[in-house]
């Protein structure tokens, strides 16, 4: 048993070199021998050391990798990596060969990468092992002889089958001890052995009718196995003539492609019997393969030995036959014959192509990249002709395109290799015939057609049509609106060619143009991400990279988008002088203006571009008399009469500030217009205190003069206190500032009044014209001369002072305003306005309103006792400050420079007063 293993896996190689190529392809005929049953997994070669002296002519041996070109056959397995031949499923020498002497396996094995390819032709010879015992046909034989059969009577017995071959097949047979029967060992013509049973001794049915022999088989194999039938032989009355045949042998040449029904011979034995003993009766020996008859027919009575299936040389080359001739008469002894059919070749097959390509699984296409380097392997062609002689001999040719080329390796094996770079981009599939004829006659051939598929590679980058796109849209779109697409095209295919779009990062106004537009990375379709407005910015311009999702390195290109925003009529003219409360303005004209006098001028911004900003003013309404005429242009107002000839002293006019777009928007304003007279505003106040408070004119007089002289004082001190404050602090006011900051700065204001910011103007009704204190444009109400003022004061000793106290700062947006009223004109209010200025006990407070061009801070003089020019101490007042009112009207609201200047002398003296 340990011999036996030993031999199991003992294996052997013979490498022969075949012949060397062209282009540095070799080839090499190794043959190998394997015991049939082996253990499944057991190697038995390593190409890698067996053709050793082959890959190392190779520029990197150790990256070689092997690929067995088989196709079915998962008998032998070859790892990739190291070249080990190994036993991939149980191998069964009887199935896989039969009784052939010579069994072997065959395939090819080529070397990857292509570039270098070697071509390796394994042969693996399987040798038997005894694992089959012979065994006969039928387990009991019955015999039939007569009494009267000669000593050395001859009787055929059935053949014992075993599969083994060699020593371990069928080799002698034995019969069991007896005094009347013998055997004899012969051999066919095909090497198969039987046994003939021969009569030793005269036979005497009355002293023993039957026999039980036992017949044994055996083989020579190790351990020896062996099979028994037995033989039960019945002794019979005898015919004392049997048929006889002319020959005892015949030999028939049978062409292979001869029809079924041909006659191949006609048998006659002869009896020299009467009646049934001489009727002689043909009919194939009992112990005939079954094979002998499926394929011939014989003729009971005539003899006849026809064909009955069609033969095939390529698969059974003779066949030997055994047909008996016995006649009808009683203990009749059967004569046998032995019948040889030799079956002669003729070119009846057609030459096989088998084409291996490097794509499993797909017999008829096979693929290759392009840009791949000359003589890249394709496909491995083997073709086999059945035929013998001139029959088998092959011609193979390649028809199809001159970029590939046939090229044979040895015996009938060939490469399919590429004659030039192929480039997908201009073909990307050929049709390929392989024909093979062979040289018989007449000339057989046969004809393969397959497809060259050429795969892609990452060789042409994304292109756009442009290098710069431009497109415009409108502003206020609305998030998400689709701008336009721009597109790349790339020629290669799958993750090759498709592309992906994505936005290069820059800025627009310091944010990300990521969030003003989107790409869509599939298609290239831009949408916007918010809403556009011109005044903000009027063009984009960004990026556009599209990539391809090629591997190992993806290829970009760029294109630049342009987008121009366009601007759209969607601002209102805002008005900045005069300034503005609930849309109206008052405006102050003296009594004294002739026509032609310049009332003011309506200053407005519209943030739009071209006709959309472009203005015209009209008065709509309160000018039925056209007392006033408007410029449309430049929105100037002027009298177009003197004031001296009208006899009212207010109007509203109603005045349309519109632009030129499409649609037209307009603000509308009301301008309250008052006249005013010095002269007339002083006796009225003074008969007012007159008739209050009984006192005499000189007494009301120098009570007025008192009062002026302690305001004049107070301011004086009050302004050089606010300049000293300033000058340690320079910071500028802002309201929304001082506001958001306040948590930050809870103990320090924001602001500071300068002494410069307190005016005094005298009004009329205790309303004071709307004037911007910092702006070179055109004063809302005419300076009087200082001649004319002193004599009006003269004239007018005897009416009251009404002031009002407006603080300004250079810093103050220009509809920023502070409005100071009061409620009575009596002297002691102004005397104790002026002592609350100069306590401190002044404090401003924020009101927001107007759109988000404007915003206007309004406090009132209601409460006298919660208003300070100082702080609270607690920061810039809030909710929480005693001093704090939401929603109240601001008593300071706009900027009056020159109202106490209008009081005095140029050289700052007090007027006379006439008493």
């Amino acid at each position: 048993m340990h011999q036996m293993n030993t031999k199991m896996h003992f294996r052997f190689l013979f490498a022969l070199l075949i012949a060397s190529f062209n282009h540095d392809v070799l080839g090499k005929n190794l043959k190998y021998r394997i015991y049939e049953e082996q253990r499944v997994g057991s190697v038995i070669a390593r190409l890698s050391e067996d053709v050793a002296d082959v890959l190392l002519k190779l520029p990197n041996p150790s990256a070689v990798r092997f690929r067995a070109m088989q196709r079915g056959n998962s008998l032998l397995v070859v790892n990739e990596n190291t070249g080990e031949i190994s036993i991939g499923a149980t191998i069964d020498r009887e199935q896989l060969c039969q009784k052939n002497l010579n069994c072997s396996i065959e395939f090819d094995v080529i070397t990857l990468p292509t570039e270098h390819l070697q071509l390796f032709h394994i042969e693996v010879e399987v040798l038997d092992i005894n694992d089959n015992s012979p065994q006969f046909s039928r387990s009991l034989i019955p015999i039939e002889i007569s009494e009267s059969a000669a000593v050395g009577t001859r009787i055929p017995l059935d053949s014992a089958f075993d599969p083994d071959v060699g020593e371990n097949s069928l080799h002698t047979y034995s019969l069991s001890a007896n005094d009347f029967f013998n055997i004899e060992v012969r051999t066919r013509t095909d090497g198969a052995k039987y046994a003939e049973l021969i009569v030793v001794s005269e036979l005497d049915r009355e002293l023993q009718s039957s026999y039980e022999l036992q017949l044994t088989a055996s083989d020579m194999g190790v351990p020896q196995r062996s099979g028994s039938s037995l033989l039960k032989i019945s002794i019979s009355d005898s015919n004392d003539n049997s048929p006889a045949f002319e020959q005892q042998s015949y030999i028939i040449q049978l062409l292979e492609n001869s029809p079924v029904g041909t006659l191949l011979l006609d048998l006659n034995a002869t009896d020299p019997d009467e009646g049934a003993n001489g009727k002689i009766v043909y009919s194939f020996s009992s112990h005939v393969s079954p094979k002998i008859i499926e394929t011939f027919k014989i003729d009971s009575e005539r003899g006849h030995l026809t064909l009955f299936k069609q033969v095939d040389y390529e698969i059974t080359k003779s066949y030997e036959i055994d047909v008996q001739a016995q006649d009808l008469g009683p203990n009749s002894i059967p004569a046998h014959c032995k019948i040889i059919i030799n079956v002669v070749d003729v070119n009846d097959n057609k030459p096989e192509i088998n084409i291996n390509l490097m794509s499993p699984g797909k017999e008829e296409i096979s693929y290759i990249f392009e840009g791949d380097p000359i003589d890249t392997f394709v496909a491995l062609v083997r073709v086999q002709d059945k035929d013998s002689g001139l029959n088998g001999e092959i011609v193979c040719k390649l028809h199809g395109h001159g970029h590939f080329k046939l090229q044979q390796t040895y015996e009938n094996n060939y490469l399919i290799l590429t004659n030039a770079t192929l480039d997908r981009e201009r073909r990307s599939e050929y049709s390929l015939t392989v024909i093979a004829e062979d040289k018989g006659t007449p000339s057989l051939s046969s004809v393969k057609h397959f497809t060259v598929q050429i795969n892609d590679i990452n060789d042409n980058p994304p292109r756009f049509q442009r290098s710069q796109y431009e497109f415009v849209i409108s502003e206020n779109n609305s998030p998400g609106a689709y701008i336009t697409t721009v597109t790349a095209t790339d020629l290669d295919l799958g993750e090759n060619g498709q592309v992906t779009y994505t936005i290069l990062e820059t800025f627009v106004l310091e944010s990300s143009v990521t969030t003003y537009v989107t790409i869509d990375p599939s298609n290239g379709a831009i949408y916007a991400l918010r809403i556009f407005d011109y005044e903000e910015v009027s063009q984009i311009t960004f990026v556009v990279e599209a990539r391809d999702g090629g591997s190992p390195k993806q290829l970009v290109s760029n294109t630049t988008v342009v987008l121009t925003i366009i601007d759209e009529n969607d601002n209102v003219p805002v008005v900045i002088r005069p300034v503005l409360h609930n849309n109206t303005a008052e405006i102050s004209i003296p009594k004294e203006a002739e026509s032609g006098f310049h009332v003011t001028r309506i200053r407005a911004i519209d943030r739009d571009s071209g006709v959309n900003a472009e203005l015209s003013c009209s008065i709509v309404a309160g000018n039925e008399e056209s007392i006033f005429l408007i410029d449309p242009r430049s929105c100037d107002i002027h009298t177009n009469v003197s004031m001296d000839s009208v006899p009212y002293t207010e109007w509203e006019l109603s005045v349309i500030i519109q632009d030129k777009g499409n649609p037209q928007l307009h603000t509308k304003v009301l301008l309250k217009c008052m006249i005013f007279e010095y002269a007339e505003s002083v006796t009225s106040t003074a008969m007012t205190l007159v008739s209050q408070g009984s006192l005499d004119v000189s007494m009301i007089i120098i009570i007025s003069l008192g009062a002026i002289c302690a305001v004049l004082l107070v301011i004086m001190v009050l302004f050089a206190t606010r300049y000293n404050r300033e000058k340690k602090d320079t910071r500028s006011y802002n309201c929304r500032v001082a506001e958001s900051t306040y948590q930050h700065h809870p103990k320090r204001p924001s602001r500071q009044i300068h002494k410069g910011d307190i005016t005094l103007v005298p009004t009329i009704n205790g309303t004071l014209p709307i004037r911007s204190h910092h702006r070179s444009s055109p004063s809302s109400s005419p300076t009087l001369e200082r001649g004319q003022m002193g004599s009006r004061q003269s004239h007018n000793s005897h009416q009251s002072l009404n002031s009002l106290v407006t603080i300004s700062s250079n810093h103050v947006p220009e509809n920023f305003s502070l409005e100071l009223t009061h409620a009575t004109p009596a002297v002691e209010q102004v005397s104790q306005l002026l002592s609350m200025l100069h306590q401190g006990q002044y404090q401003p407070r924020p009101s927001f309103r107007g759109n988000k061009y404007s915003r206007s801070y309004r406090y009132a003089l209601q409460d006298m006792d919660k208003f300070s020019l100082k702080d609270s101490g607690r920061g810039d007042s809030e909710a929480g400050d005693s001093d704090y009112d939401l929603g109240r009207d601001s008593p300071i609201d706009r900027l009056l420079g020159e109202g106490f200047s209008d009081l005095f002398l140029t050289d700052g003296r007090i007027p006379a007063v006439q008493l």
